[in-house]
This record gives C-alpha cells, structure tokens and sequence, in this order.
C-alpha cells in the first residue's frame, strides 16, 4: 500500500556501491527500514542522500507491505528543518550518539504516538538550545517511560536505586544498588524538566559516571541494547 507518514532518520548504511539502506522511527508504523537503490550514484533523482542525515525529521510517501523486511521510499521532504542540530559540534555529537543508542533501544514495528511526539519535541527543543551538555542524560531518562521502565519513585527518599528492579530502596539488595553523587543526579532529574535543565550542575566526571549508570540500566532492561561505539569519543567531547 502507499501511505504517508513522518519519521526520525535513525542510521543509514551504505548497500553495496550505491544504495543505502535507511533505519527510521516512523510516526505511524514504528521503526521501518528503507532500501534506497542508487541513491549514492545518481545526482538527478528527487530523493537525495542529504534528506538522510541522522535524527533528521521528514515527511515520506512509502510503499509498505507488512511482510517485506525493507520497504521503499517514492517521495521524501522535511518535515523540521533544524538551525543548529547538524553544524553546531556539540549537537552534532549528542546526534551521533543518540541515534546510535535509539538505533538498538527502538524495536517495535507498531505506532506509538507519544514515543514519536517525545522524540519529535526534544530533538526540535534541543536545536534551539545554547547549552546543551546535560541534554542526553535527561533526554535518555525520560525516554524510559516510553519504553516501560521509567523508575518508580515510591520511596524516593531512600538511599538506594536498584537499577535492576528499577525502584528506590531503602537498603542495597544486590549489585546494581547505587548510591552517592549517581543517586543524587537521579533524584535532580526526575523531578527537572527541559527548560529548567540549565539548573543541574555537574563536571564532567559526574556526567560520564551518570552516563555509564544510564547505559547499564537500559542493557538490564532492554535485551536488544548494545553499548554505542560512538561513547568514547562523545566523552572526549564533552570532557570539560
């Protein structure tokens, strides 16, 4: 069938010499993978390469048949153009390294309209944005209630988070009970929105710690995860 629908550009990989193929997160049928022949040869077709850089939103006309694992695209254009998003380094770098973590964290072929709205917003928040280091700890945060394991917060006042069980506790049950500065930052952001984000100060130090924490809890909650071959040089980005 032909449908329309907007969609967040998640990875592209190059398909033999000229063809990419297109991972996006897509508003009305979920993660979707698109093979684009000859997108990488041909310079007078409308659908051009540069509509597909990562996080970009877009507006698509597809083809789609639910049994076919790579659908096609017939017609693309923006959907948001972003001012800073692609040319600004830091930007660019959260960008590299979001769309890696969202690549392996976004599975479900399915629409689910707040996961897309929440992606939708903060991308386009983040773009109009001066500061912007902590923006990926609270983006990934609130991300896990979309995905079903955002932290309860009875006992919020404990002294432990079982990053395991996904809840506060008032004694350490096993391994993956933290606490300390980690605990601390925890407590900061979920109660902070983005606009007061600016409000959280913390080194970098901190922020890779949290970081690390971050990216334990989604492994232990999420059996598709792999670590992102990019954090070794986002950290080094934001080391200051």
């Amino acid at each position: 069938m032909i449908a329309k629908t907007n969609a967040i550009v998640l990875s592209k990989i190059k398909y033999g010499d000229n063809d990419l193929i297109i991972k996006c997160y897509t508003k009305q049928f979920g993660v979707v993978s698109f093979l684009q022949k000859g997108i990488l040869k041909s310079k007078k077709g409308k659908i051009k390469k540069a509509y597909f850089q990562l996080l970009t939103q877009l507006q698509l006309e597809i083809t789609y048949q639910d049994n076919r694992s790579l659908q096609y695209i017939k017609e693309v254009k923006p959907h948001v153009i972003y001012a800073t998003l692609h040319n600004d380094i830091l930007k660019s770098t959260i960008v590299m390294f979001l769309s890696e973590v969202l690549s392996t964290s976004l599975q479900e072929e399915e629409e689910n309209e707040s996961l897309y709205a929440y992606l939708e917003t903060t991308l386009q928040w983040l773009d109009m944005q001066h500061s912007c280091a902590n923006f990926h700890l609270l983006f990934l945060l609130k991300i896990t209630k979309h995905l079903g394991f955002y932290p309860e917060q009875d006992l919020n006042n404990a002294a432990f988070f079982n990053l395991k069980e996904g809840r506060f506790e008032e004694k350490p049950t096993d391994f993956y009970s933290v606490s300390g500065g980690n605990l601390t930052l925890l407590k900061q952001l979920l109660g902070t929105v983005f606009d007061d984000l600016s409000e959280i100060k913390i080194n970098a130090a901190q922020r890779q710690a949290f970081l690390a924490m971050l990216l334990l809890y989604f492994d232990l909650h999420l059996g598709s995860f792999k670590k992102p071959k990019s954090l070794e040089i986002f950290n080094q980005v934001f080391n200051t």
